[in-house]
């Protein structure tokens, strides 16, 4: 990118002189310069030494390295950054509390090493010698945070370690997504909150980490460890001013097809009294900033973000405030060039205005504190009493005194005026009383032919130096005129002791004003052939070229256009314009036809001099080689390299024995022909013959070709020098494809840049428009006073240019998808504020759902986890185009915990029309009262025949599936009709027709003027409310519906009637199939009769129940015995193994012992 060529070139890697590897790299050079073949490499020299042992793993290391190339490769771009490219554009962002203004001001201090105090609205700062950077400071507020993503180069996400990811980090990544995603880098602060080292470690990969899921995997994260004295440490913010110097930006698609600026200075320009007489009368204010993106033009409008669309009353270019360096070859920075501009936070010491230049003394550049030298404090002193005088220098020359005697009168300098000055007074005083109307208004036309003249000036080689002089003239005309206009304020003063002249003296004065009007029209045509008279040539008139220079100019400009092979748009429109301009010269130079030629200003053709001025002009001249008909004939005739002949040879016909030339590499190689001068050949070349004229052409024409050649084997013949040197025996993949487009995209870039170059600055501008990178000053008319009275520096203020079809409102179709943070679902028709391009607005949107039959069918709640159709009335806006949508942009802290993520929901635009075709189903329920086998009347689904008349032939359908089709109506009931079905209904079916109806989209569009609003307001802004928050304001309930509410559905149980078989069908039923004729009241069992024990049996049951309860209470005994047996058991078990592993344990610790013991007793 241009960036890339702005830097300074890496160090190059300097190779190790001495030691191990230098050793090895010097026996290796050694050995292979004893090879027979020295220039081979090692592989190939012998091959089979490097040949493919395994197939398999070769080819996977091919895959991998082309993989690895592959993921490098990006789609190459046109380079569209101009020669000066604006500041870089650096946004800090991050929730309340993180550091965010010390960050800047560490910043700042680290390139310009100046402080500053107040953080305010946009910071530019010069860091290197192709660089500047622009640091803005983004406040806790979606509104910035919206317009910060739009417009941001990097951004500096700064995040809270101790803490972690807030909200805010989150919500601004999802803005950046959808806007388009500029460079971000992390800075983690407040590390040193943290004290426990291994818990810092594992917070830094915990954020790390996150921070990586967001972004992409390997996205650059700094620590800041700590504050030192209120300020970060210099050498991690020096480390991280190094990272921001060198990044490289790609373009993004909505940036790099508008304009746009950031304001970094805003002025109110309109009239005082005007104000004063009312001060909510609209405002014409003047903005500020660098313009970024494409070219700007006046005619288009401009949207100002927080404001509303504007149109531009005046637009104009102003000095660079804080301009690059010198383009002299430096290491670093002197200390004026680092440079500060910061009008909002009061830094700075020059502002260049359209018309004026504001200096701030005192300020950051005054330096008032360093001692001060002799000449710096008279400087100074001067400067302050020129400042300090209340009147002009008029007006204290004519209060000076002289005394001539020292007991005399002091004579006052207005009190005295020579004879000269009288005079001269005089006159023109009787110049201003006595010049009529008339002879004023000849003067002016005279004076505007005298100025036509000199525009349609036909001049020669010279020009510049007769434009210089005309330029000075006129400045000495316009010094006179100011000197006579003062001097007649002077005049004007009334003088006692001054005489007055008689009448003679003043006829003779005024005869002799009036001599120069005399015979005007004879001086003017004296004057126009005087000027002409050397300058006219026949060449210029009969074939367009004005000189030699031009003509030898056109002919370089025709070679470059036919060696370009790109831009042939760009040539085409040079060429007319060209043309255009060369008619319009020689159309006014034929003007001359007002005027009579004199006989001695015209030039005398039959002079040898002047024929040959005109010799080459003519078909019989010397012409270019390109254009000459006899060296176009040899042209033709000549055939490839291979017709040229070299050497002696024989014509075998007549015996004559040929010398033939030598060879171009035998001439190229003698040392005589090298020593010759450069003037002896010239001169050789003027008396060359005919015959070696022909053969000097061919050898040329030849080399031509040779070099043609050789600049095709350079690009396509592999098996040359080049060749031989590229094939070192490894495999390599085919790129070539890729080097193409990156070669075509270089071409464009850079023929894009070289259009325009040769171009007058005004007069590119208005082709091309107000350049990236250039300071413009916009003004702009009608602005709404709340804007200036509100006016908060620490909110940015964003203008957007618009091309010509977002000027227009229409019917916006997008898909859009509901953030799935978002805990509310999104309802139709409730209004919703779009991010849209550069706009910020209210809506009311309409959500549906695309079917397969392409039909927009309306729905009433946006779908989870599902994209679906959204159609809203506002701005039109291209195709593909981001948005994101919230429900409020108000920093309420309860609304804030209540909905928790404010993005509602995220998508792009998909068409653009004029009209919305949103259809809603609705089904229309009816029931039968009359029915004859397939037909039947149906009722209560229409309310008259005219309605049952229009939907005449429309399909319907019962509950159970059977369908049918509207035939008529019917006259009673009213809004009854007949229709048909398949098959026959019953009066307990429900009939029901499904419709479609469409739905008409709200017309409704508010841009979102937050900046309008105070500064304690402007992130509270509110626009239409939904229905809800309405109704929870007011305490209001909504009215309850039976249709629309849930009940149980209770259904009756079906009564069948009872199955009656025909007689006859049960004569021919076999018997099993026949229905058996069982008795109608069938006898119930009866019940079972009651026991009563004897008492022996009772006896018995007693003593069973008795033994029965001794078994169960014995049972129950030993289980509870068993129970506190076993745990005894256990803990007995459990004491045991510890003292065993006890035991265990001290053994160990013995045999430990020993054993060390015996290691550590020294062998003998």
């Amino acid at each position: 990118m241009a960036d890339d060529a702005g830097q300074d070139k890496r160090k190059q890697h300097r190779a190790r002189q001495s030691g191990v590897k230098a050793d090895k790299k010097k026996v290796k050079a050694k050995r292979d310069s004893n090879q027979k073949e020295p220039e081979l490499t090692a592989r190939q020299r012998n091959p089979k030494a490097f040949a493919i042992n395994s197939a398999q793993r070769a080819e996977r290391n091919f895959r991998r390295k082309e993989d690895l190339t592959a993921k490098k490769q990006h789609i190459p771009v046109v380079d569209q950054t101009p020669d000066e490219p604006p500041p870089v554009l650096i946004a800090i962002v991050g929730p309340p509390k993180v550091g965010k203004t010390t960050v800047i001001k560490d910043l700042i201090k680290t390139f310009t090493r100046t402080n500053v105090t107040e953080i305010k609205g946009p910071i530019t700062i010069v860091t290197s010698k192709k660089r500047r950077i622009t640091l803005l400071e983004c406040n806790n507020d979606v509104n910035s945070m919206i317009d910060v993503a739009k417009c941001a180069d990097l951004v500096l996400l700064l995040c809270d370690a101790s803490y972690g990811f807030e909200m805010e980090i989150f919500e601004f990544l999802n803005i950046c997504q959808v806007h388009g995603m500029p460079k971000i880098m992390g800075v983690l602060t407040h590390l040193d909150m943290i004290k426990n080292p291994k818990q810092l470690r594992k917070r830094k990969k915990e954020l790390k980490h996150r921070f990586w899921t967001e972004v992409y995997d390997g996205a650059k994260l700094f620590y800041l460890s700590g504050l030192l004295h209120g300020e970060y440490l210099r050498n991690e913010i020096k480390n991280l001013g190094r990272f921001i110097s060198v990044m490289k930006f790609r373009p993004l698609q909505w940036r790099g097809a508008h304009s746009y600026l950031l304001v970094d200075r805003m002025e109110d320009v309109t009239n005082t009294d005007q104000v004063r007489r009312n001060p909510k009368c609209d405002r014409e204010v003047v903005l500020y900033g660098y313009v970024r993106g494409v070219p700007l033009k006046q005619e288009h409008m401009v949207h100002i973000a927080g404001l509303g669309d504007a149109r531009i009353d005046e637009l104009s270019v102003i000095p660079d405030p804080c301009p690059l360096p010198g383009t002299e070859k430096k290491r670093s920075l002197l200390e004026k060039e680092r440079l500060l501009y910061a009008p909002m936070s009061g830094v700075g010491g020059i502002v260049y205005d359209k018309d004026a230049v504001y200096i701030e003394l005192q300020g950051s550049h005054s330096h008032s504190h360093k001692e001060k030298t002799a000449e710096a404090t008279e400087q100074e002193e001067l400067v302050n009493r020129l400042i300090d005088k209340k009147a002009t220098m008029d007006q204290q020359m004519e209060q000076q005194e002289f005394r001539l005697f020292s007991d005399g009168a002091p004579i006052k300098s207005k009190d005295f005026r020579s004879d000269d000055e009288a005079t001269e007074s005089s006159e023109d005083e009787d110049d201003a009383g006595d010049d009529s109307g008339l002879e004023a208004a000849a003067s002016d036309d005279d004076e505007e032919e005298e100025e036509e003249f000199n525009s349609n000036d036909w001049r020669g080689e010279n020009s510049d130096r007769d434009e210089d002089s005309d330029g000075q003239a006129a400045d000495s005309d316009d010094a006179g005129s100011s000197g006579d206009e003062e001097y007649q304020s002077l005049g004007a003063v009334p003088a006692g002791s001054e005489s007055e002249s008689d009448d003679d003296e003043e006829a003779r004065v005024l005869a002799s004003n009036m001599s120069w009007k005399t015979n005007l029209a004879q001086k003017a045509r004296d004057a126009f052939l005087q000027r002409h008279s050397e300058s006219k040539n026949l060449m210029r008139l009969v074939y367009g070229v004005y000189n030699q220079s031009e003509r030898s100019r056109e002919e370089q400009e025709d070679a470059n256009d036919s060696d370009e092979e790109l831009g042939g748009l760009f040539r085409v429109a040079a060429k007319k314009q060209s043309e255009q301009l060369k008619d319009k010269d020689i159309r006014d130079k034929d003007e001359r036809c007002f005027f009579e030629y004199q006989g001695d200003a015209t030039r005398d053709w039959l002079s040898e001099e002047n024929k040959q001025l005109i010799k080459n002009c003519f078909v019989t001249g010397k012409w270019k080689a390109s254009e000459d008909a006899e060296n176009l004939l040899k042209m033709d005739d000549m055939s490839d390299a291979d017709s040229e002949v070299y050497g002696d040879f024989e014509d075998l016909e007549t015996g004559e024995q040929h010398s033939g030339k030598p060879k171009p590499e035998d001439a190229g190689d003698s040392d005589k022909e090298k020593a010759k001068p450069e003037e002896s050949a010239s001169s050789v070349k003027r008396k060359m013959t005919r015959v070696e004229e022909e053969n000097l052409t061919k050898a040329d024409l030849m080399a031509k070709k040779l070099k043609l050649k050789a600049k095709f084997d350079a690009e396509y013949d592999t098996t040359g020098e080049k060749g031989g040197e590229e094939d070192t025996g490894r495999i390599t993949g085919d790129h070539s494809f890729y080097e193409d487009l990156k070669a075509e995209a270089q071409k464009q870039s850079e023929l894009n840049k070289s259009e325009f170059a040769h171009l007058d600055n005004e007069f590119r501008i208005q082709i091309e428009g107000y350049r990236p990178g250039m300071y413009v000053r916009l003004g702009f008319k009608t602005i709404p006073a709340e804007f200036v009275e509100h006016f908060d520096a620490s909110y940015p203020v964003l203008v957007g240019a618009l091309n010509m079809t977002e000027e227009n409102v229409g019917f916006v179709n997008c898909k859009v998808k509901k953030h799935r943070w978002y805990k509310k679902i999104l309802k139709t028709g409730d209004p919703l504020i779009v991010s849209m391009g550069w706009r910020r607005f209210q809506t009311v949107a309409i959500y549906a759902k695309v079917e397969d039959n392409f039909r927009h069918r309306y729905l009433k709640y946006t779908p989870n986890h599902v994209t679906c159709s959204m159609t809203f009335w506002g701005p039109i806006t291209p195709q593909n185009t981001g948005f994101l949508a919230l429900q409020t942009v108000r920093q309420d802290q309860d609304e804030m915990k209540r909905l928790g993520f404010r993005i509602a929901a995220t998508g792009c635009v998909t068409e653009l029309d004029k009209s919305s075709q949103i259809m809603k189903k609705l089904k229309l329920v009816g029931h039968p009262f009359k029915i004859f086998k397939k037909t039947a009347f149906v009722k209560d689904m229409f309310n008259s025949s005219l309605e049952v008349a229009k939907f005449e032939g429309a399909k319907i359908k019962t509950v159970s599936g059977i369908r049918g089709q509207i035939k008529k109506a019917h006259h009673t009931p009213e809004g009854s009709y007949r229709a048909t079905f398949e098959d026959k209904i019953l009066l307990s079916d429900i009939v029901f027709c499904r419709t479609w109806f469409r739905v008409e989209v709200p017309r409704f569009y508010a841009p979102v003027t937050s900046l309008l609003l105070p500064p304690e307001q402007k992130s509270h802004w509110q626009g239409m409310k939904t229905l809800g928050t309405l109704k929870r304001e007011r305490a209001l309930k909504n009215e309850a519906q039976p249709d629309s509410m849930y009940k149980e559905i209770t259904r009756k149980e079906k009564i069948f009637r009872p199955l009656t078989i025909p007689k006859a069908l049960q004569r021919a039923l076999p018997y099993k199939d026949k229905p058996k004729m069982a008795p109608e009241h069938a006898k119930k069992s009866l019940e079972r009769v009651a026991v009563i024990n004897s008492p022996y049996e009772q006896k018995v049951a007693k003593m069973m129940k008795m033994i029965t309860t001794n078994y169960k209470d014995k049972k129950n005994r030993d289980r509870l015995e068993t129970r506190q047996r076993m745990k005894k058991f256990r803990e007995k078990k459990k004491s045991e193994e510890a003292s065993k592993m006890k035991r265990q344990k001290e053994l160990r610790k013995k045999v430990s012992r020993a054993i060390s013991k015996v290691r550590g007793k020294p062998t003998k």
